[in-house]
């Protein structure tokens, strides 16, 4: 069953190059399972006990399952996000001279840079095409060997394996064609792989993205590498666990939220920094009929799990975790936790996780980093900013966190979507200053 799930993520990160593919993929799927589109520039009327989602920007979505107690309820939220380090092409991005078209890049995030170099990479993202009345927005993937980022031979560089610093303005430029290349040929390839007058586009949002196809491998199949782990592994097993959970509470409005530019900081119309969340849960709430009072109160009993994933214990550099919370590959959902509040982890958070867990048969694990290193961050304190409920963060254990290919275990995905099923059967209430009472369905 894990072997499974885990070949299905694949799969999923298979069809998901860029944000804009992700969310494409997790809208089809909604779609499937029968949930209604809305949009934001339109009238909401929602019912109870209905399905529903909506995007922001392509690259964003939130889905909800509405109560069924529309009058006493209270909002179960996961949120993680589409978006994965990588480089995106610059709007003039051809660099031609008579030997060479490369194509100009920046990156997109932090990533491990050598890791892009010397194999095959591709493009995919969107492209707005004007249109008779307006301007429409294609996805483009090119579903073939495009680019490649050649490496310096060792040969010019004798001290390449003592460490290099690659510079991106320079070194991480991708070379598309030979001395056959004609200025335009990028925007030619675009047009004829969409069926399109050249003229007819408008604007390109064009990203690298790496070739080689997730895999399964180990000696007893107990790991599996793939591009962008972190952190599609989240979105796509949460969504599973959104879409599989048996029965919602029927006292909690169930929502799925999947955010983009979390990499470089969530502050956009579409992050997690943004109104979004706030803008889709007020929404909710008013089209059932609340009011301003009635909906801080559904609030103070309400719950995010915010899902990214976690470092696991590297083989070869123990030494760079903490000495007692380091998770392991298939050891089960990792629970994050930072002094300085990077992660929203906390003893009340963190006891109703335990909880659910436990009877979901979901085995935990704990993370937090070294006192003397800075971690990371995560979307999860970003969110609360805008919409301030009781929160944990928690993900997959995974290595080489931000290389173009990662790696994690097999087991893994599986707790996670076993977690979240379990957590949409819950209501977490308040109870007075100082404590809470859990119902479940």
């Amino acid at each position: 069953m894990s072997l499974d799930l885990t070949e299905k993520l694949i799969d999923f990160i298979e069809k998901s190059p860029t944000a804009f593919h992700a969310v494409a993929e997790i809208r089809r799927r909604l779609l499937d399972q029968g949930f209604q589109e809305l949009t934001e520039a339109e009238d909401w009327h929602l019912a109870p006990g209905q399905t529903y989602f909506t995007t922001r920007n392509q690259s964003s979505l939130i889905a909800f399952k509405v109560a069924e107690d529309t009058q006493n309820y209270a909002f179960n939220l996961v949120a993680s996000h589409s978006d994965s380090p990588h480089y995106r092409l610059k709007e003039r991005a051809e660099l031609k001279d008579d030997k060479y078209l490369r194509l100009n890049t920046e990156p997109y995030g932090g990533m491990i840079a050598q890791s892009w170099l010397d194999r095959p990479l591709s493009l995919a993202g969107r492209v707005l095409v004007e249109e008779e009345g307006g301007i429409s927005s294609r996805l483009l993937v090119f579903d073939r060997d495009l680019v490649l980022i050649p490496n310096l031979a060792i040969h010019m560089n004798r001290k390449m394996n003592q460490g290099v610093a690659l510079n991106p303005q320079v070194d991480m430029i991708p070379l598309l064609a030979g001395k056959k290349a004609q200025k335009g040929d990028l925007k030619a390839l675009v047009a004829e792989e969409l069926d399109l007058p050249a003229d007819a586009i408008l604007d390109m949002e064009l990203s690298l993205y790496h070739r080689m196809p997730g895999r399964i491998w180990g000696a007893h199949k107990e790991f599996f590498s793939a591009p962008q782990l972190d952190n599609l592994a989240s979105a796509f097993t949460t969504l599973a666990g959104f879409l599989e959970a048996e029965a919602h509470h029927p006292q909690t409005t169930s929502v799925y939220a999947c955010f983009d530019n979390e990499e470089v900081g969530s502050g956009t119309k579409q992050g997690a920094l943004s109104t979004f969340l706030k803008d889709i849960l007020r929404r909710i709430h008013f089209s059932l009929g609340g009011d301003e009072a009635s909906y801080y109160q559904r609030l103070a009993s309400s719950f995010l799990i915010s899902a990214d994933n976690a470092h696991a214990i590297h083989p070869n550099h123990p030494e760079v975790m903490d000495e007692s919370n380091y998770p392991e590959l298939n050891a089960g959902v990792v629970v994050k936790t930072h002094a300085g509040q990077k992660y929203t982890s906390d003893g009340v958070s963190r006891a109703f996780i335990k909880v659910i867990a436990k009877e979901a048969g979901v085995p935990l694990q704990f993370f937090a980093n070294r006192s003397d290193q800075a971690g990371g961050s995560t979307l999860g304190n970003l969110a609360m900013q805008q919409v301030s409920v009781n929160a944990v963060d928690i993900g997959l254990a995974q290595l080489a966190m931000h290389s173009s290919y990662e790696s994690a275990g097999v087991d893994d995905p599986a707790y996670m979507r076993d977690l979240i099923a379990a957590f949409y059967h819950y209501r977490l209430r308040q109870d007075g200053q100082s404590g809470f009472k859990l119902d479940r369905k």
